[in-house]
């Protein structure tokens, strides 16, 4: 029985179908949506009057948080950060076993399970439902973890950042079931924030700062004071880590409202005047591991692999510059051992470049794997041969060319918010292929009905015309038209740092997952950067016969693998802080 519930692919889904083109329509629709709550009804604010604490009592809950969190021997906090989860559950499910082992040993070292866990922004896909959020986000958690019905205090921490998929139903359920008094149980996780953004004190020196940035458009007044307040009752020198639901510095060239937020964010820490410093500064967002070092070793890193479909990698710049409160910042990115040769080095990303350009060559399938979204290509094209067939003049050729034109080259457009010529030049290129084989295969077909067939203008004779042209035109769109479009994707996202999401989100790879685990000590930090190669596909789970559902164990998941799960250290990033306050590095 326990079997049959994972076989249920439509409470428990695969990868979303993102080119599906009812779901384009549905996620469109959102979009429009939560663009007109974000900018007349921000429920930031409502939020914020609701909760009428006074600035003393945000302090408190803020310091309250680092009486849930026990050092280990040595001193030691450890924390787990994972993001973009809830889109396939093999992928989710992954990971949420893997973060609720009470521990995991990669290369003969045991990390122990992080006492509290942050999601960093997008707990669900494709859009904010109930359902998505039940069946899609806690129930993997739940099975991973089991809850004991312990009370509420006594279950382990859980911190989560809003994403813009959150904010698709104007974050109605996000602040319903993470920011409400009675903490919302997640497996044996136990929700504990009060607004959509929060302030915690991990250790004595530590502290993670998480913004709310709505679908990138700005900080809201109220979120900005309660930081203020936070920076000013903060314990002089103290470290922050900064989260933010998207990684700003790498959509410096599409989208720098994002990194805006996160920069304002930080002046408020740094322009407190008591000496606080930002380390680290995390985000997900961009489904992959990267990681980028600025000024005194400031840790910029990426991790959004939390089950959501793969992002590439291989379109990371090696520099990148960002304003940083009072100087220009450049940032490199990172090194770490080679994996396949330990005497070399490479980028800190996962998965590695080559792995990331040879994903992309799967868009050379694209009309097979998106077959809904290719069927919706062979009806356009329908459509316009009837239009050929009933009116073959230069007039109808314009206004092929002209749909086609304006359609990919404003998709194109919106997509890489940008207007630089490799933008309209890809997409006019792309767009006159479809006009070129469309306008061709269309004549062709017309030519071989008018030559093979004896039309007698009876009424009937109208749906044969309809059935040889759908039979003749809607293969031409469905196989060459929909190829035509995953051909575009694969060539731009190889040679012009172009359709780094669609080109992937067409793959709907469900592996390369990733999350972080972080020990904090007065002496600086270890990040260690743990991967998953290969997710089990739904036969890959089997019932666990140690789960007893009378008396639910935490630490007894209610699926395992049928095979082990094989997850590895990306890297190892340890940074420690010398008496004058200036970290220094050791990269393993």
């Amino acid at each position: 029985m326990a079997d049959d519930l994972l076989n249920n692919t439509k409470t428990y889904p695969r990868m979303a179908h993102w080119f599906d083109p009812v779901l384009l329509l549905q996620l469109l629709n959102n979009v429009v949506l939560s663009s007109m709550f974000g900018q007349y009804a921000d429920r930031r604010l409502m939020i914020a009057a609701l909760d009428t604490a006074s600035p003393e009592e945000h302090a408190r809950r803020a310091e309250k948080f680092r009486s849930r969190l026990q050092p280990d021997g040595a001193g030691g906090v450890w924390i787990d950060w994972v993001a973009d989860l809830g889109d396939g559950f093999d992928s989710t499910y992954a990971m949420a076993s893997l973060l609720a082992r009470s521990e995991i040993k990669l290369g003969g070292v045991l990390l122990p399970r992080g006492q509290a866990l942050v999601m960093g922004g997008d707990e669900v896909y494709p859009k904010a439902t109930k359902d998505a959020y039940f069946n899609q986000l806690r129930q993997p958690y739940a099975w991973a973890a089991p809850d004991p019905d312990r009370k509420d205090d006594e279950g382990r921490p859980l911190l989560a950042i809003p994403g813009n998929h959150d904010w698709y139903d104007g974050l109605v359920l996000f602040l319903a079931l993470f920011c409400k008094e009675k903490p919302w149980h997640v497996g044996a996780w136990r929700s504990y924030q009060r607004r959509s953004y929060f302030a915690v004190r991990l250790t004595e020196t530590w502290w993670l700062w998480a913004t709310d940035i709505q679908l990138a458009d700005d900080m809201d007044g109220p979120q900005a004071d309660y930081f203020k307040h936070i920076a000013a009752s903060m314990p002089e020198n103290s470290r922050i880590i900064l989260c933010s639901a998207e990684p700003g510095w790498l959509y410096t060239d599409s989208n720098r409202s994002s990194w805006q937020i996160m920069e304002y964010a930080a002046g408020i820490a740094i322009n407190a005047g008591r000496g606080h410093t930002i380390p680290v500064l995390l985000s997900g967002d961009t489904h992959h591991y990267s990681r980028y070092v600025g000024k005194n070793d400031r840790q910029y890193v990426t991790s959004g692999g939390g089950g959501a479909f793969l992002h590439p990698t291989h379109q990371l710049e090696q520099d990148v510059s960002v304003n940083f409160v009072d100087h220009r910042e450049g940032l490199k990115l990172g090194t770490m051992p080679d994996p396949e040769d330990a005497r070399k080095t490479s980028a800190a990303a996962y998965p590695s470049f080559a792995a990331s350009r040879r994903l992309t060559w799967r868009n050379a399938f694209f009309a097979l794997t998106n077959w809904d979204f290719s069927l919706l290509m062979g009806g356009i094209y329908l459509l316009f041969a009837m239009l050929l067939s009933l009116r073959d003049r230069p007039d109808t050729y314009l206004l092929i060319a002209a749909v086609f034109g304006a359609s990919l080259i404003g998709y194109t457009v919106k997509q890489e918010a940008s207007r630089k010529f490799k933008i309209w030049g890809s997409a006019a290129v792309h767009a006159a292929a479809h006009v070129v084989v469309l306008i061709v295969a269309a004549r062709y077909a017309i030519a071989f009905d008018q030559q093979h067939f004896n039309w007698s203008g009876a009424w009937w004779e109208v749906w044969v015309w309809f059935g040889l042209l759908a039979v003749e035109m809607v293969p031409v769109g469905f196989l060459v038209g929909s190829t035509l479009f995953g051909l575009n994707m694969l060539i731009t996202c190889l040679l012009f740092r172009m359709n780094r999401n669609d080109a992937f989100s067409s793959l709907r790879i469900g592996a390369y997952n990733n999350f972080l685990r972080f020990r904090l000590t007065d002496e600086g930090f270890d990040m260690y950067a743990v991967g998953l190669e290969r997710v089990p596909s739904r036969k890959g789970w089997t019932a666990n016969t140690k789960h007893d559902r009378t008396r639910p164990d935490p630490e007894i998941p209610v699926f395992v693998p049928v095979r082990e799960l094989e997850p590895h250290l990306i890297e190892k990033v340890s940074v420690r802080f010398a008496l004058s306050g200036v970290p220094h590095p050791a990269t393993d």
